[in-house]
């Protein structure tokens, strides 16, 4: 794999902002549009598995981008249970709906080797943050220990 040095050259990041334009373009008309809850709720699904991406690559720490990019990876799953509700209220075709699952689909698929791969390439020297709230061994208390004053 040749060495990426802009985050728009992501291939995940690319999938991304079609999937992106894709979602602004059928929300933009009729009833869709003025459904602003999920509208705006889609929108910001869309943007935020760009957005990750994008944040993840330009934070230069392998724990963050992983973070970022388990967060896009999330973001996709959202905006695909978002296309259920846009497909049951009417506001989609049958045939849209599926090319957007397609969509979202290739992009998570597209995250999820990314980030295997980032891992691979970090063996041994990869080491989890601790941004998403996860305990270190000896804190299973969420307290910090004490030493024995028995």
């Amino acid at each position: 794999m040749a060495t990426i040095r802009r985050f728009e050259e992501i291939e995940a990041w690319q999938t991304a902002r079609r999937l992106t334009k894709t979602v602004y373009e059928l929300s933009a008309g009729g009833l869709f549009a003025r459904d602003f809850g999920l509208r705006d709720q889609m929108r910001r699904a869309a943007v935020s598995i760009m957005s990750n991406i994008a944040e993840g690559f330009e934070s230069r720490t392998s724990g963050m981008f992983l973070e970022l990019l388990g967060r896009a990876k999330g973001s996709a799953g959202e905006l695909r249970a978002q296309f259920y509700v846009a497909s049951d209220a009417g506001y989609v075709t049958p045939a849209q709906f599926q090319t957007l699952q397609d969509q979202c689909e290739k992009c998570s698929g597209q995250i999820s080797l990314f980030m295997l791969y980032l891992k691979r390439l970090n063996v041994g020297t990869f080491k989890r943050s601790n941004v998403s709230g996860e305990k270190r061994s000896n804190d299973a208390a969420g307290k910090p220990e004490r030493g024995n004053s028995a």
